[in-house]
């Protein structure tokens, strides 16, 4: 599937005419929970690390191009996105947030407001289960195909773009419209 993405900005305050995209990726697989390791340091699995640069692979060819990248922290997602990122031609700046490690929704949707005005199309690189409810909270409409693999779960490396009219200030609850969802497996 090819979709048309620019790094294009968006008009003042964020809302451009035909709304602005989130790029919802969830970290690649990593390294089994151990009482040794600290959550917040586990690791890309030998898996994870295979993965994560398909995922780069699949937003440089699918066209989904953000403009800003927001990461959680954690080991395994700055791995995540350090290995997707030399897939695309001009990688994205990318900040690392403490507010988006293991953060609920509403903390995502935030961070969102507080970073995204101004940017056309944003990707967030972070963790279930908040990545997931974030997108099925937000996948007001779509085809359903791509509604139901929202709901089903979100897959390691996986991808779901949202598009949503009206800005970053309008996240809300169904406010937004699947329009591409990929996985390793796809």
């Amino acid at each position: 599937m090819s979709l048309e993405y620019g790094s294009r900005r968006a008009s003042p305050g964020g809302d451009g005419a035909d709304g602005v995209r989130l790029l919802l990726v969830r970290h690649a697989k990593a390294v089994r929970k151990d009482r040794r390791i600290d959550d917040f340091d586990r690791e890309l699995s030998k898996r994870g690390r295979g993965d994560a640069p398909r995922t780069g692979h699949w937003l440089a060819e699918s066209g989904p191009r953000p403009d800003f990248v927001l990461c959680s922290p954690s080991r395994r997602t700055r791995q995540t996105w350090r290995l997707a990122a030399p897939a695309l031609d001009d990688p994205p700046p990318v900040v690392y947030d403490d507010r988006l490690y293991n953060a609920p929704p509403s903390k995502l949707v935030s961070v969102l407001a507080e970073r995204g005005p101004g940017l056309r199309a944003v990707a967030l690189v972070g963790h279930n289960p908040g990545i997931h409810e974030l997108a099925v909270g937000l996948c007001g409409s779509g085809p359903p195909d791509l509604l139901e693999r929202v709901r089903a779960g979100f897959p390691t490396s996986g991808v779901v773009v949202i598009e949503v009219p009206g800005g970053w200030e309008r996240l809300s609850p169904g406010s937004g419209r699947v329009i591409a969802c990929w996985s390793p497996a796809d």
